[in-house]
């Protein structure tokens, strides 16, 4: 005998998204149950839960579900035109209170700066991360993402990934870093042949790249400075 799908209703009342929103708040919530609220209802096969977890499971988490468009969206079985509109009205809304914040975002001046804001961060990892930092005209960072984990090489850290990111934000410039987990910011030839391609593709982009910092354990080093960028 097939088994009855789990429906919201079968879920008890203290345990519901909605419910739990209105008695503990938003904050509390799981991305699954935030979505699940924003969706509403699921399908006669399944919960909204349910629903919510596969959006995850397909999007890989937020951070491509943020970028997904309706025909992405529709692709989900259980997904229409109205539940995905719902999705995207509410990323959208999202990212605009995100960028009312921006004249309190950081902003770069110079290598130090970017040192204070991500030395913390970056100098005790134990794996290179190699980290991007998009600037808008007024060079307050509008957006970070680490683009890549492992031992930095010029055939892996590709400039299309880099200036993906750059287009997508609406970025003017580019500063991109990353951490030695020795500890010594001395740049390595990989380095410097990273950032010349990095400059290069910069320039025929017209999304200058202004700098590549290397962190080290309290100490950094600018590839600017060096004469790299």
């Amino acid at each position: 005998m097939e088994a009855k799908p789990l429906m919201i209703r079968d879920v008890p009342t203290c345990e519901r998204p909605r419910e739990r929103l209105l008695k503990e708040g938003a904050q509390v919530l799981s991305n699954q149950e935030l979505i699940a609220v924003i969706l509403g209802t699921g399908t006669k096969q399944e919960s909204v839960l349910q629903l919510s977890t596969r959006i995850l499971h397909y999007f890989q988490g937020l951070r491509l579900l943020k970028d997904s468009t309706v025909t992405e969206l529709k692709k989900i079985k259980g997904i229409g035109d109205t539940k995905a509109v719902q999705l995207l009205a509410a990323l959208e809304l999202g990212s605009r209170v995100h960028k009312l914040q921006i004249e309190d975002r950081i902003v770069i001046r110079s290598p130090e700066d970017v040192s204070r804001f991500m030395m913390e961060e970056m100098r005790f990892l134990t794996q290179e991360h190699f980290v991007a930092l998009y600037l808008n005209t007024k060079n307050h960072v509008i957006h970070k993402k680490t683009i890549f984990i492992g031992s930095l090489n010029a055939s892996i850290v590709h400039p299309r990934e880099i200036y993906k990111e750059a287009f997508r934000h609406s970025a003017a410039s580019i500063i991109c870093l990353h951490n030695h987990p020795s500890g010594d910011p001395a740049p390595s030839r990989e380095d410097i042949e990273v950032t010349k391609r990095l400059v290069e593709s910069g320039k025929v982009i017209g999304i200058e790249l202004l700098d590549h910092i290397i962190i080290g354990d309290q100490k950094f080093t600018s590839l600017k400075e060096k004469g790299y960028v």
